[in-house]
């Protein structure tokens, strides 16, 4: 498979994992995000993709209806080489894109302007991409808009790695509630038995006592 790699590749990919993120079932709030990108920029695909190994896999889409592709042909993977927006107004006429079978066949594509998804330690996990069938560019505006969105989508990835952080926390933390109670009745189980020896031979000491005095 032929595709660039980020310098940071190994380290990229245990991130991306780390997300929990891939093969999971759609969530309103990423299609309203991709809808948004779609509407603003005038497009009539968006997409949020996340680039593991060997594909890019989509997490949100509008206007198309499979869920990945190889990464090989995926424009998606030359956009996270960057931090800034990756835009090709024409795929036809760029040398890296114009046998790609996206753009010879089915979706057809010639435009597209991918914002990646960078985490706070500068790790490209995917894009916020739209698409079109013809020729096109975006303006200031909507690239600034394409811009904030993919933050948004990337804001709402943390939110949501930090709330399963947290449930694991709080299972862990039931978890080693429970164990310490165990301990804690282990432990008084221990003390009653080590007062009660104590007290079995005082016992003995009286009566041998009682015994020599008679």
């Amino acid at each position: 498979m032929n595709f660039p790699l980020p310098q940071n590749e190994a380290k990229r990919i245990k991130v991306l994992w780390q997300y929990d993120i891939l093969d999971t079932v759609p969530e309103e709030v990423f299609d309203e995000l991709a809808g948004l990108a779609s509407l603003i920029c005038g497009a009539p695909i968006a997409l949020i993709t996340l680039v593991d190994e060997k594909r890019q896999w989509f997490k949100s889409k509008i206007g198309v209806t499979i869920s990945e592709t190889g990464r090989d042909v995926s424009l998606c993977a030359h956009a996270i080489l960057q931090n800034e927006l990756f835009i090709v107004p024409d795929a036809t006429l760029d040398d890296r894109f114009k046998d790609n079978p996206l753009v010879t066949t089915s979706p057809k594509i010639r435009f597209y302007a991918g914002a990646p998804l960078v985490t706070p330690d500068g790790h490209a996990l995917g894009t916020l991409c739209v698409l079109d069938n013809i020729p096109r560019e975006l303006t200031d505006d909507q690239k600034q808009a394409l811009r904030v969105l993919a933050r948004h989508v990337m804001t709402q990835l943390e939110l949501r790695r930090r709330a399963r952080e947290l449930a694991v926390a709080r299972d862990d933390c039931k978890k080693i509630r429970a164990e310490l109670a165990k301990s804690r009745a282990e432990i008084s189980k221990l003390r009653s038995q080590i007062g009660s020896s104590k007290k079995r031979p005082a016992a003995a000491k009286t009566k041998l006592s009682a015994r020599k005095r008679r």
